[in-house]
């Protein structure tokens, strides 16, 4: 040691055989999270109207009535009968003679018929679309 330097205390320890004690840093680690936001999803729904053309079978159904004259005098009166596709129903009425008796003035025959075509409409149908954007 030089003259007029200034000794530390450390220095002076070290002289007399003492331990030196030197203070060790320590270095801690900290794990975390946090959120950060780098984007954002948009979803676009467009509404679509197309139009198409439907074709489907549309039943129908007529009565057609025929009167037919019968004029026959009768004991009780005739229940409705079906004759094949024909409904005969009697139409009675009431005459004065020396005795009341039933005549069938006349008979209504009764025939459906059942037809079906083809009906073509228009309409609208309505879907929608999805587009996902990213940002």
């Amino acid at each position: 040691m030089q003259r007029g330097q200034a000794v530390s205390r450390d220095e002076k320890n070290m002289d007399h055989g003492k331990s030196v004690v030197v203070p060790v840093v320590e270095e801690t680690v900290r794990i975390g999270k946090r959120v950060k936001q780098i984007g954002k999803t948009h979803v676009h729904v467009t509404p679509r109207e197309r139009k198409e053309r439907v074709d489907v079978p549309v039943t129908r159904e007529e009565v057609h009535v025929v009167r037919v004259r019968v004029d026959r005098f009768v004991d009780a009166p005739p229940p409705v009968r079906q004759e094949g596709d024909v409904t005969i129903v009697p139409v009675l009425e009431e005459v004065v003679v020396i005795q009341r008796r039933l005549r069938v003035k006349e008979e209504l025959h009764i025939t459906k018929r059942r037809g079906t075509r083809r009906h073509r409409e228009t309409v609208t149908l309505r879907e929608e679309e999805a587009r996902i954007e990213q940002i």
